[in-house]
């Protein structure tokens, strides 16, 4: 790897500089003479261990947690290749390694307790190419700021307005409903409910990619986001239907950043249109024949739809202190197809810096997450229907709630982080007859 790293630079050097300018700003002469403006390659793995002790229920189904004691790890690792191709334009390509199980195989929670695991029945290390998407940023007018070189950031300025275009595969997660105080389960909270909002239905394969065509406009203090996306062929799926007469899903976001006492904070408004191959809840439920379990699988077609809409917002309190909140709705009508089960969400979060007791890498955090779903969703469940997450045979419905602590520790000046992490939930499954749980997790994460 070392070899083809410096072989890539060496070529890369010998490139004419004029193929990658950004403009002729003066003062980001040294950014753009350098490498780094042209070039980088970073590198993350991530090790998560999780112990669940044994809890109570009064019944199982096929989707359940399950209730014995249970010990799990995950382990990813990826390669983050960024490359200037002309002006304005950046190519990043990231091959990824991920192998391990979620607690129960990623089954019987809405708010799964590992977002670095996936509902893949084999275990086993699989690699695959997570990302490979080009990035092509048209500068608008306004003062122009740097962007800190880092994963799939090369080194470069951006005005500030511009309109920029994403097209290939990426995960959508990477550009909506981005907060400044939730970076995903390799560094912050593992719940999936805390690194994106529950119930954004987002366009995945069952690793958490599609292809899509995104564009984002920068206006000052404004951003204005569309994209269309491919969905899964199946619920849950590892392939994608590219063909959108078929399946399709529009995701449009607009932010707006304001200040408070001086302190930076984001309001998001994201909503988003999901069509596909896709069974009714209701439907599954109507005429079933005694000692018959309703299947939803079974009444899919082209055309059925799901909406919903999410409010997500960030705010800085002091130097070291920060708080976001995420809310969302959908519609809960049809299959969850591509995310969690999760219909209805709201959830508080907390993230205090080290540099409030002088480690200025650590941090720590707190968050609450509530969630529901449908009447259609919940009758399904309580007549022992299955979703691709869940399915205890019957249903006592309750909110689902997960409260997650946890603290992050680099214990030397390198790129290794380690962390403690604990999550208490209720209602596991919006089951009242079944739980609490409780999770206790270790993260060993490096970056380089």
């Amino acid at each position: 790897m070392i070899k083809i790293y410096r072989l890539l630079l060496v070529l890369i050097s010998l490139l004419p500089y004029h193929a990658f300018a950004q403009g002729d700003d003066s003062k980001n002469k040294g950014a753009k003479d350098s490498l780094s403006s042209r070039f980088n390659l970073h590198f993350q793995t991530t090790y998560i261990y999780q112990y669940k002790p044994e809890f109570g229920a009064k019944y199982s189904g096929p989707n359940s947690l399950v209730t014995d004691e249970e010990r799990q790890n995950s382990l990813t690792a990826t390669l983050f290749l960024g490359v200037r191709l002309w002006q304005g334009a950046e190519l990043y390509i990231n091959p990824e390694l991920a192998g391990g199980s979620g607690l129960s195989g990623a089954f019987g929670m809405g708010a799964s307790t590992n977002g670095e695991t996936f509902r893949v029945g084999n275990p086993a290390p699989t690699l695959y190419l997570a990302r490979a998407y080009v990035k092509q940023t048209i500068a608008l007018g306004g003062k122009s700021e740097p962007a800190e070189e880092g994963i799939n950031q090369l080194n470069t300025l951006y005005a500030a307005r511009s309109l920029s275009f994403y097209l290939g595969k990426f995960c959508l997660g990477d550009i909506f409903d981005n907060n400044e105080y939730a970076a995903g389960p390799r560094t912050s909270f593992l719940n999936w409910c805390f690194m994106n909002n529950g119930a954004w239905d987002y366009a995945a394969n069952v690793r958490g990619y599609t292809y899509s065509f995104t564009t984002a406009l920068q206006w000052d203090n404004m951003t204005y986001k569309a994209g269309l996306a491919a969905l899964p062929i199946t619920a849950n799926g590892p392939e994608l239907n590219t063909n959108p007469a078929q399946e399709y899903s529009i995701n449009a976001e607009a932010t707006r950043t304001h200040t408070w006492r001086k302190r930076e904070g984001h309001i998001r408004l994201l909503a988003y249109y999901n069509s596909g191959h896709m069974g009714n809840y209701k439907k599954a439920t109507e005429n079933v024949p005694a000692g018959w379990q309703p299947d939803a699988t079974l009444n899919r077609k082209y055309g059925r739809s799901k909406t919903g809409i999410g409010l997500n917002i960030d705010q800085e309190i002091t130097d070291a202190l920060g708080v976001f909140a995420r809310a969302g709705w959908n519609d809960g009508q049809n299959e969850t197809w591509c995310f969690t089960e999760v219909d209805r969400t709201i959830s508080v979060v907390a993230i205090l810096k080290g540099t409030a007791w002088k480690r200025k890498e650590d941090n720590a955090g707190f968050a609450v997450v509530a969630n529901g779903i449908s009447k259609a969703h919940r009758d399904y469940l309580n007549a022992g229907g299955l979703g691709f997450q869940l399915g205890d045979g019957r249903l006592s419905y309750a909110p689902e709630t997960v409260a997650e602590f946890y603290y992050s520790f680099k214990p030397v000046s390198s790129g290794i982080w380690l962390t403690l992490d604990y999550q208490f939930g209720l209602n596991p499954g919006y089951n009242a007859d079944r739980g609490p749980v409780n999770v206790v997790s270790f993260r060993a994460h490096v970056e380089l």
